[in-house]
């Protein structure tokens, strides 16, 4: 049978990297975006629309008879300060109930939330993260982490009802692609164009989009009706993300600021970046997640969905490059000196 993939937030980092994994060729693919935004991918027909209007929404899921219709649902805000807006609220989880009860009334055949690591209750620095199966944003830290949370069990909810509807958990993830303003892509571009002031002592989980993107599209596949899987890689120092990236595409030594230095700081960054008219990348919370535990493990996905993440070298490489490509840094100027960017 032919199959329909739609991918709400289709101009996103994560949504638009599916789309470009997704053979065109074999299946037909919807992208949602929202009003004013411009579609930018050949071979995806794009609708316009807003989660957090249903009625919006409904061109999306008609006229697809004959066809299995699987949702990828990665559209939402990605915050990292530590209070749940309203705009965030509804969104991510009213945004969320909205896509799953149009799964519910057109019958689809499959539905992959994308949550979050965050939405994970972080336990003991010593215990090694594994997947749940409840949710509550009482549990979790921050904004973000509280949406997802909820999101998540409203969608293992429906799970549990009947909807065929399987949960991914993404870490921190890095990679080419993005035209959104990813907080940890900003972070290289930062460094490489010279206007990130000072490194943090701290790291997390960092996973390319791209494997991240396969990960979604073998849950839709392979995964188990209400089961999560977490889409990881493995612990990086945020210095040697930077170091990394020096490597590859140049850039000045900062300083690399201890964790309780960097929180009395915070203050007079954030002053700082909105004095320069950009968005602070060292919040509160941001500083909370480069220490909290993040030893996530991917055991359960590998097994069951035959997921792989590729070393972080190439990630940065590729990321770089795309950049270059893209024309954010003046001239282009980037040396590679680790081989061919596999973009």
């Amino acid at each position: 049978m032919n199959r329909t993939y739609i991918i709400t937030g289709a101009n996103g980092h994560l949504g638009n990297t599916i789309l470009r994994t997704i053979d065109k060729r074999k299946n037909q693919v919807r992208g949602l975006i929202l009003p004013g935004e411009n579609p930018y991918l050949a071979g995806v027909n794009y609708y316009f629309g807003d989660v957090t209007n249903p009625e919006t929404l409904r061109p999306l899921f008609e006229n697809t008879f004959g066809s299995e219709v699987y949702v990828i649902h990665t559209a939402g805000i990605i915050s990292i300060e530590n209070n749940v807006s309203e705009k965030l609220r509804q969104v991510n989880v009213g945004g969320t109930k909205n896509i799953v009860d149009l799964c519910k009334e057109y019958k689809v055949k499959r539905l992959v939330y994308v949550s979050s690591v965050h939405a994970i209750p972080e336990g003991e620095k010593s215990e090694t993260l594994t997947e749940i199966s409840h949710f509550s944003p009482d549990e979790v830290i921050g904004g973000y982490a509280k949406t997802k949370a909820e999101a998540t069990q409203i969608v293992l909810d429906a799970a549990k009802e009947g909807l065929n509807a399987v949960v991914v958990h993404p870490s921190g993830i890095l990679g080419p692609y993005d035209n959104s303003g990813n907080h940890l892509v900003q972070l290289v571009k930062d460094y490489i164009k010279g206007k990130l002031p000072a490194c943090v002592k701290g790291g997390y989980d960092f996973v390319d989009v791209r494997d991240v993107a396969a990960g979604c599209l073998l849950a839709a596949e392979k995964g188990r009706q209400g089961e999560c899987y977490i889409l990881s890689n493995r612990h990086y120092e945020i210095k040697d993300i930077l170091a990394l990236a020096k490597t590859i595409g140049g850039g000045k030594r900062i300083p690399v600021l201890p964790m309780w230095m960097a929180k009395m700081a915070e203050p007079f960054l954030r002053k700082a970046a909105e004095i320069r008219k950009r968005r602070p990348l060292y919040t509160k919370y941001s500083l909370h997640t480069l220490t909290a535990n993040d030893k996530f493990s991917h055991e359960k996905a590998t097994k069951e969905l035959g997921y792989h993440p590729r070393d972080i070298k190439t990630t940065i490489a590729d990321t770089l490059f795309y950049i270059r490509r893209a024309g954010v840094l003046a001239g282009g100027k980037l040396q590679h000196k680790s081989g061919k960017s596999s973009c």
